[in-house]
């Protein structure tokens, strides 16, 4: 398993498919993973540490963890097949749960836990990009810095 972080998310043009891009920590490789708009607002809520009016579903599942004294110790992304991206919850007593990885992305990005892909996943589906390309990245990172979560559309409440 790698560490990654999450980059930030964006609309895919011209399909208007948001995605969520994460950068392998210590490493050249990027994974984007095709998400839905409502995802991509509640990835975007977290990491610009936006508290909506009333809890997302992310912010729901964070709050019950808490009060039943669970702990999320890792979000794995463990598996790609025919296209689709799997991912598991992995808690403190050992237990752990199937989730879509938007879902487990968002949970992450609230709770701090660390998001790991597995080799295989980032063998198919990472994407190296060598230090001369880094200027292509911080664009892609300006450009996150001037969108905000409203820009993905609607989300339900």
């Amino acid at each position: 398993m790698n560490e990654l972080d999450v980059v930030g998310v964006r609309v895919e043009m011209p399909s208007n498919q948001p995605i969520v891009l994460l950068r392998e920590v210590g490493g050249d490789r990027y994974l984007p993973i095709w998400i839905g708009p409502g995802e991509a607002t509640a990835i975007a809520f977290a990491q610009q540490g936006m508290a909506p009016a009333r809890p997302l579903t992310h912010d729901l599942f964070k709050d019950v963890l808490e009060a039943v004294g669970q702990e999320l110790t890792e979000v794995r992304i463990t598996d790609l097949r025919e296209g689709v991206f799997y991912a598991e919850l992995v808690f403190a007593s050992g237990v752990e749960v199937s989730a879509r990885p938007s879902d487990a992305i968002a949970l992450a990005l609230r709770t701090g836990t660390p998001i790991y892909g597995s080799d295989g996943v980032l063998d198919d589906a990472g994407i190296a990009i060598p230090d001369e390309q880094e200027d292509e990245v911080e664009k892609f990172r300006e450009f996150l810095d001037q969108i905000s979560p409203e820009d993905f559309g609607s989300s339900s409440q």
